[in-house]
């Protein structure tokens, strides 16, 4: 089905509300695809996770990136990291991240070296989906890409006002950083089959909890109707 260029096909409404989808205050969050989470001897697999559902997400989210860079569409790289010394980690959540059967957490030494810790191996972003030059990566001491950054400065900057969110984990911080948008006043789309949890029953609760309620915290949608419409963009 021909789509039209302004609006995407969602649920609970067509994305987004006010029919601007615009390539010029449009842009892609791509959520802590790093291998701390996405691969095996990082943070999230020492937790003790399977992380098939999210190696699945990789090469769904490189066609997104390859669209919206064809497009010249604002992209916007997080990472979840600490300093060094730890200095921004909270007593409790150190205390939350080693409550697993390891007891490894944020700080520990693992294969990919210390866990969610900046500078080290695990905490960059994977090569398929490694940011290219000036494309701007948001690091973030917590779950969402607004607190204690400069996140919500460099969109206003852009006159960006429409987010498309991919990335993980779905429950996390990738809900974390669409809710933090959503009261900032951005119209949110999360992107169903390029995110991905730790349990599938995560993701999806994450994915409807989207849509109550009209679409509190904004609306979803399958990458292949998000590109149908960027793509659509492109020929008008």
């Amino acid at each position: 089905m021909q789509l039209q260029p302004s609006v995407v096909t969602a649920k609970p409404y067509q994305w987004p509300h006010d029919a601007s989808f615009d390539r010029s205050t449009t842009a892609l969050v791509v959520i802590d695809m790093q291998r701390d989470f996405c691969e095996e001897g990082g943070y999230l697999s020492s937790q003790g996770y399977d992380l098939s559902a999210i190696r699945s997400i990789i090469p769904k989210i490189q066609t997104l990136l390859s669209t919206f860079r064809q497009a010249g569409m604002p992209l916007f790289h997080t990472r979840e990291g600490h300093r060094a010394d730890l200095s921004d980690l909270s007593s409790r959540e150190l205390f939350r991240s080693r409550n697993n059967p390891s007891g490894l957490g944020i700080g520990d030494q693992g294969p990919l070296g210390r866990l969610l810790v900046r500078g080290e191996a695990g905490h960059d972003i994977v090569n398929e989906l490694y940011p290219l030059p000036g494309e701007p990566i948001i690091d973030k001491p917590g779950k969402g890409a607004y607190a204690n950054t400069d996140f919500d400065l460099l969109l206003r900057v852009k006159g960006v006002k429409n987010l498309v969110l991919c990335g993980v984990t779905t429950d996390v911080c990738v809900h974390t950083t669409m809710r933090e948008a959503n009261d900032r006043g951005y119209d949110c789309l999360l992107v169903e089959d390029c995110c991905a949890a730790s349990e599938e029953r995560l993701h999806d609760a994450a994915v409807e909890m989207v849509r109550t309620e009209g679409g509190v915290f904004g609306a979803t949608a399958k990458s292949e109707d998000l590109l149908s419409a960027v793509c659509g963009s492109l020929a008008s």
